[in-house]
């Protein structure tokens, strides 16, 4: 009887998660979000009366925050829409003390004449292409990451063609659809037209000109930077097939497909990949194959390394792959020893528990519950289940505050969960009404860092109560579809409607934005870099808590593809060659990475604080941050460069200085075990017993302890 009543409980439980999936989560209540206001007329009116949400971390966010005019940087050139120009850049790169910049400048601009000062919109967009329209719709810029032209798309526009350079020179085919422009700035442009485009120098100026003949246009320009005189061949070759729109789909476990839509004429796409994408993307051989092969011949310079072509409409990108599980993959060493340090410190953490965890920030109360819920799993693995009860007590009570809204247990509580409907997301009521509170979580940053807490603190007590997790699964897919939304498994049934897809992870760079609705002059930025890697880490422990393999393995294909973007560009080994050799000499690792920027300063302090710069790109510490540095030689690397002056620096905490214990345990377990023993705090995500678990279970050289 008592399955039976089991089963129809859960029967209802389902019919009732399914009720909710309409066009508002019901789960949550809705709120008024007063500070992301409502989007702007930079987005067409089709998008805006669409009533599908709308992105909030994308590439392009820019054209759409305030009046459009900040540059985005889409590789391999920047591009600017202002007072009816479209500006290209082929970015030159400035090293400074801090940091290393791409500076926009506008080398080539195409406007349209009948449509003067003319603000455009974005009219559609997809995973790795957006697009721009004129007001009149006589000229539509489809922008494709990765392409090395930029296309114009003119309907009955006649096209005007400035530049902040002379003109040197201009040498046309006879027909007048190919242009080869040289500039003072001794960069050389080829124009590329489906029909006659006749242009000139004008000789006062020496600047463009149109010929008297010229007549409004219809067709297509494609512009693209000539970065090497062998290079024009190819790039003739394929000037006449472009892309439309690109779409991603994951296939398989640790795989992702990029696709493709083109059109133009005859001929294949031609497109540039970065060194991250070579080094996993599996090409094929031959031609008349839509599958990726490489043209290495042809290289332009980017920020995130030498760009190389490749010819196909599929790209198929593997990562390695990453081992995700809830305990150490490694276990404990086989020291009865180990077990009792760990035991007892967990002991002192779990009699330090609140029963209710009183935080009313969304990233420091879901840091503290996931501390929490990382008590649990080690007393699991050091066989304490005597504490687990205690633990799970204080996780219910707590997220009751949050998930429940029930206040009751917290009266001073004042911050609460809820639905916004004109942007498509989960946002607190503080952060709704103060663009600054829970770090802009109303202006839609950082939702994978504190919801990806959440999760996984939720996730931990699903496991440990099945009853409980029935009773909240509804929340807690909410909660990870409004950063992970991506229509492939359980809890996504009807999400589309409600959120965008992949909120803040971007197809085409392997890693997560986490900028929200602010126009930055840099473009999209990240900070930590393993909060991104946790938050997908989260979704795959919820997908096996409740048994949704699609879940399960959509979250732990995007922790191997952050994981490999931030070993590619936030991880700076010695010796490499992705940035300026002084850059090198300087750094291990990035603070904030900008779209236009690699910058050493942290968002909370400055590039001197090498441990926090180490820390913010390891916290939290937990079995898939073996994953996220599974290169023992980098970990002693940066270890050795946080560590050099951190005992010098009263500033260094032991909190901070724990992340940099926990690294060098990689490769020198014993050494920091001794530190770790000293520490009188920790981080307020981290405990003595998780450092001292993660420790024990390195297999480096064991006999060393």
């Amino acid at each position: 009887m008592t399955n039976n009543n089991s089963l129809i409980t859960f029967i209802l439980l389902a019919i009732a998660v399914k009720a909710l999936a309409g066009d508002d989560d019901q789960c949550f209540g809705s709120i008024n979000n007063a500070a992301a206001g409502i989007p702007s007329q930079l987005w067409s009116t089709d998008l805006r009366s669409s009533g599908a949400p709308l992105p909030t971390n994308a590439f392009w966010l820019n054209y759409v925050l305030q009046d459009g005019s900040q540059p985005e940087y889409i590789h391999p050139y920047s591009i600017r829409f202002k007072q009816g120009l479209v500006s290209l850049c082929y970015p030159k790169r400035l090293l400074q003390p801090t940091a290393v910049i791409q500076v926009h400048t506008d080398d080539l601009s195409i406007s349209c004449k009948e449509e003067p000062g003319t603000a455009f919109a974005v009219s559609a967009f997809d995973d790795l292409s957006v697009t721009l329209a004129s007001q009149g719709r006589r000229l539509t810029v489809p922008l494709v990451r990765g392409s090395p032209y930029v296309t114009f798309l003119f309907r009955g526009g006649t096209p005007l063609l400035s530049t902040i350079n002379a003109v040197i020179n201009v040498t046309s085919n006879p027909d007048a659809t190919k242009h080869k422009i040289l500039f003072n700035s001794g960069q050389t442009w080829l124009l590329y037209s489906s029909s006659p485009l006749p242009i000139s120098i004008d000789a006062t100026t020496s600047s463009f000109a149109l010929r008297a003949d010229a007549r409004p246009f219809t067709g297509t320009i494609r512009a693209a930077v000539l970065t090497d005189p062998a290079s024009e061949p190819t790039l003739d070759t394929y000037s006449q097939c472009y892309a439309t729109r690109g779409t991603v789909e994951f296939p398989a476990p640790f795989t992702m497909q990029h696709k493709y839509t083109t059109a133009g004429g005859a001929g294949e796409l031609l497109l540039l990949s970065l060194p991250m994408h070579r080094s996993i993307l599996q090409q094929a051989g031959g031609t008349g194959t839509n599958a990726a092969r490489g043209m290495p011949s042809l290289t332009y310079n980017s920020i995130d390394g030498q760009m190389e072509g490749v010819v196909g409409s599929t790209w198929t990108l593997r990562a390695g792959g990453a081992n995700v599980s809830w305990h150490s993959p490694r276990g404990l060493r086989a020291d009865p020893a180990a077990s009792h340090e760990i035991s007892a410190a967990l002991q002192r953490d779990v009699d330090d528990l609140p029963g209710v965890i009183v935080n009313s920030s969304t990233y420091f109360f879901g840091k503290a519950a996931a501390r929490a819920a990382r008590l649990a799993l080690i007393a699991e693995e050091v066989a304490r289940p005597d504490l687990t009860g205690r633990i799970a007590a204080t996780l219910r009570s707590s997220l009751a505050q949050w998930l429940d809204s029930n206040h009751a247990v917290n009266p001073n509580m004042s911050n609460s969960i809820g639905y916004d409907r004109q942007w498509g997301g989960l946002v607190s009521s503080d952060g709704a009404a103060d663009s600054g509170a829970d770090f802009g979580l109303g202006m839609y940053n950082d939702h994978h860092f504190h919801w990806g807490y959440f999760v996984y603190a939720g996730a931990v007590l699903a496991r440990m109560d099945p009853e409980w997790g029935s009773q909240h699964r509804c929340q807690l897919y909410s909660l990870v579809s409004d950063y992970m939304q991506h229509g492939t498994s359980q809890h996504n049934s009807g999400s589309a409607a409600r959120y965008p897809r992949l909120r803040h992870f971007d197809h085409w760079l392997m890693h997560s934005w986490a900028a929200g609705l602010k126009n930055f002059a840099d473009g999209r930025n990240q900070e930590s870099t393993s909060e991104a890697v946790n938050s997908y880490y989260a979704a795959s422990l919820l997908g096996s808590a409740f048994h949704d393999a699609a879940l399960a393995e959509l979250g732990v294909t995007l922790v191997a593809f952050e994981t490999h973007a931030a070993q590619s560009l936030w991880h700076v080994p010695l010796g490499s060659e992705l940035y300026e050799a002084e850059f090198v000499a300087r750094n291990r690792m990035i603070g904030v990475l900008w779209a236009n920027k690699r910058d050493t300063a942290l968002w909370f302090g400055p590039p001197e604080w090498l441990e926090v710069r180490l820390g913010i790109q390891v916290l939290p510490v937990t079995p898939v941050t073996e994953v996220l540095f599974s290169d023992t030689g980098f970990a002693r690397e940066v270890v050795e460069w946080a560590s050099a002056d951190m005992d010098s620096r009263p500033e260094a905490s032991d909190g901070w200085k724990g992340f940099v214990f926990a690294l060098q345990a990689s490769y020198d377990p014993a050494t920091a075990l001794h530190h770790a023993r000293q520490l009188k705090e920790f981080d307020d995500g981290n405990s003595a017993s998780n450092l001292l678990w993660w420790i024990h279970t390195r297999a480096a050289n064991p006999e060393r302890l």
